[in-house]
């Protein structure tokens, strides 16, 4: 069975093709910015299993059937075009910035150092470097860094898998974050845009469902 992800009308997610599943925690630095998410355990390898996405389980972060008992509404809202035709451009010297505000998590990773934006804009080698971590490690896929020589995104090699992000500094639940390229794919058969990395929400009260927008655990 190929990796994908299924979502469930006004249900949960259904995860086949045998994806890790790990808890991770979001980690800052002295200053309190957000610099990393740290793999802490592996949940037990299962070929296919469902995971939560009203917020209401009691067997988090799988499902338990309380979205049937509590009504949930789980009508997916998200834009279907592209990424890359919706999304703000801002370009220095060397490298391109994408951004989709619409996919943010609040991971809070663009913020180091005077933010992602400032840090292009500078162009000396040390902020580029800063830049390029950030975007890499935006767990939505919001931030995009392109190297203007080359024409290439910046991004990290994951393996297929899913993190179940835990927030240390805000003491709150985040979303699922889906690396890799994984198919995601709509209540009505719909294939959304496979991307390296995608937040999807787990509370039930997104704006953007089935991504994380505004709230997220």
């Amino acid at each position: 069975m190929k990796p994908r992800i299924k979502i469930l009308k006004d249900g949960p997610y259904l995860v086949m093709g045998n994806i890790p599943l790990y808890y991770g925690e979001i980690v800052t630095d002295e200053e309190g910015h957000t610099i990393d998410i740290i793999e802490k355990g592996e949940y037990t390898p299962k070929e296919t299993y469902i995971l939560c996405r009203c917020g209401g389980s009691n067997d988090k972060p799988y499902c338990d059937g309380t979205h049937s008992i509590i009504g949930f509404d789980g009508t997916e809202t998200a834009n279907r075009d592209p990424y890359i035709s919706r999304a703000l451009t801002f370009e220095s010297e060397k490298v391109r910035l994408t951004d989709l505000p619409e996919l943010c998590d609040h991971s809070r990773f663009c913020m180091r150092a005077g933010g992602i934006r400032e840090l292009i804009k500078k162009g000396d080698p040390e902020s580029i470097k800063t830049a390029i971590e950030e975007a890499e490690i935006c767990p939505s896929g919001r931030l995009v860094l392109w190297s203007k020589d080359t024409g290439t995104a910046y991004e990290k090699k994951f393996e297929k898998s899913i993190v179940v992000i835990y927030d240390k500094q805000k003491k709150c639940e985040g979303p699922l974050w889906v690396r890799g390229g994984i198919p995601i794919e709509s209540i009505d058969g719909y294939a959304y845009e496979v991307r390296n990395r995608v937040t999807l929400c787990r509370c039930g009260l997104s704006e953007n469902k089935p991504s994380v927008m505004v709230a997220i655990g």
